[in-house]
């Protein structure tokens, strides 16, 4: 396949200088550390004590060079599209009639995400799994994340992010492909599909947005309801409420003020890591740290994503296009035609409710498991890969 200069593809290897690296343990060095109110737990965000002893590990015992060298493995690319920087992984099955698969990722999150779910994807008979399960998966940044950032325009919403991912696939030969999401990842995801049906074979999330109770169900709405599915608009109602009441600030000062926030975590990284660890803490299937949920070494390379490449701003502004673009509720309330498969979590913030997923969406599986949250790659790689090979599967046996 040939392509113009200015859809060039150009191969990528990870390799971040070391007085990066010094500069980085200079300033956990020298954290200039807040007073605490003592006995305040999580209540007013992430406790001081906990923080201390998670930067002492980050500076004395994470090993970045050996993060480096695990991405390494996956071939890396970068592109220009629409303007913007993209980088992405790609990693091709060693079966040749395997199922092409974008998957992306959210906010706070990074391709780190997807480390134990791409071997299984991608050569399922090496791990005792069908060569009929097989993909060749995708693994592009959003831009203005990490190694896709910082963006220079306005605009990059999901649905031009899943205009670039579209490109993207027809520079790599693949005219139809599948799509995987969360957070984020989800919404480009699901407006993919909706706006290339031709081109989707399938769209398989692990959040569905606008899908959640909203707004608390009235005696009217709940008696239309099943048992199972009443009780699930219960329980989504109460966690939406609490989560816009208690958990929601990150997104309102992401969505008006980004650049601001981003001058304080683009110079500290503890400040930046506070920020992403508080959600790894709230979002996950844990009991009281996000390590119960999420390998701790694993959420620290996601933070260096974001610190080494300074996009804490940038990756923030997805937020506010998001609100700046007006049309946000009335393309999720747009029908997609696409194939679609829900994977429900039980600790996620935001629990999606079929029969208002049955509206917009061409719902062809929905699977609730009993662990597990938002982080699902992260939490529950098993569950996952399991989950997305029987969609694919279900929709090749049709």
């Amino acid at each position: 396949m040939t392509s113009t200069p200015a859809e060039r593809i150009e191969p990528f290897r990870l390799s971040v200088p070391q007085s990066d690296l010094d500069d980085l343990y200079d300033r956990l060095d020298r954290t200039r550390w807040p007073a605490e109110l003592p006995g305040a737990g999580w209540e007013y965000g992430v406790p001081a004590g906990y923080l201390r002893e998670l930067v002492h590990y980050w500076r004395h015992t994470y090993d970045w060079r050996a993060a480096e060298t695990e991405l390494n493995r996956w071939p890396q690319f970068t592109t220009t599209i629409d303007g913007a920087h993209v980088h992405f992984a790609h990693i091709r099955s060693p079966e040749p009639d395997a199922t092409p698969l974008v998957i992306t990722h959210g906010w706070p999150g990074s391709i780190v995400e997807f480390l134990d779910v791409v071997g299984p994807l991608t050569d399922p008979v090496a791990y005792g799994g069908d060569a009929a399960d097989a993909f060749h998966v995708v693994l592009p940044g959003i831009p203005g994340f990490g190694l896709s950032g910082p963006t220079t325009e306005r605009g990059w919403e999901a649905g031009r992010v899943a205009g670039a991912w579209a490109e993207l696939m027809r520079r790599l030969g693949y005219e139809r492909f599948g799509l995987q999401g969360g957070d984020w990842g989800a919404a480009i995801s699901r407006e993919l599909g909706r706006m290339y049906p031709d081109r989707v074979i399938g769209v398989h999330l692990n959040l569905l947005p606008g899908a959640q109770a909203l707004t608390e169900p009235t005696e009217e709405e709940l008696a239309a309801l099943g048992s199972a599915e009443r009780e699930r608009t219960l329980r989504s109602w109460r966690r939406w409420d609490e989560w816009f009441r208690d958990g929601a600030g990150y997104a309102a000062l992401q969505s008006s003020r980004p650049h601001t926030l981003g001058y304080a975590l683009t110079d500290s990284p503890v400040g930046q890591l506070a920020w992403i660890v508080e959600k790894f803490r709230e979002w996950t299937d844990c009991a009281e740290l996000p390590e119960e949920a999420v390998d701790r070494d694993r959420l620290l390379t996601n933070v260096m994503l974001y610190w080494l490449t300074g996009t804490a701003g940038s990756s923030g502004r997805i937020y506010y296009e998001r609100a700046a673009a007006g049309d946000w509720n009335a393309r999720l309330a747009t029908p997609s035609t696409a194939p679609t498969a829900l994977a429900v979590f039980p600790a996620d913030p935001q629990i999606p409710l079929r029969h208002k997923a049955e509206r917009t969406e061409n719902l062809v599986r929905w699977t609730e498991f009993e662990r597990g949250g938002h982080f699902a790659a992260l939490e529950e790689p098993d569950l996952l890969i399991g989950d997305v090979r029987a969609f694919f599967r279900q929709l090749r046996e049709k």
